[in-house]
């Protein structure tokens, strides 16, 4: 059964940086691809970024593009997520997602991923 876990969200100002972590079990990591999306209240779940098996080939939302950064370390069974220059708008829960199909370079929906983390509040301060 996969079991996901996020880690390293909290309360930062504007034009400050977090790192997410995802720890994941049950799973044979490298053979998910993976993918971080986020969420307001009252707001559907939005993607974030996306990343492949070995971690060669990355996809971002434009909002984030250029200032977070997805990765992924195979060995270790984590995904992350460096979010820099964080503005209010993106405060959010954030969830790490895993799914064993193949990686698209393209904005990925809700149902392309069946395995869901918990989530973890990244609040950003104006």
């Amino acid at each position: 059964q996969v079991h996901l876990v996020e880690s390293g969200g909290g309360l930062v100002q504007a034009g400050g940086s977090l790192r997410l972590s995802c720890a994941a079990s049950g799973i044979t990591f490298s053979n998910y691809k993976m993918a971080w999306f986020r969420q307001t209240p009252g707001k559907e779940r939005e993607f974030v970024a996306s990343i492949s098996w070995g971690g060669s080939r990355t996809f971002y939302a434009d909002s984030v593009k250029g200032r977070f950064t997805i990765s992924r370390d195979n060995a270790g069974n984590t995904l992350y997520l460096q979010m820099n220059s964080l503005k209010p708008e993106d405060t959010a829960a954030y969830y790490c997602a895993a799914d064993p199909s193949l990686f698209r370079a393209t904005r990925p929906s809700i149902a392309d991923f069946r395995s869901w983390g918990q989530g973890t509040q990244v609040t950003v301060s104006s």
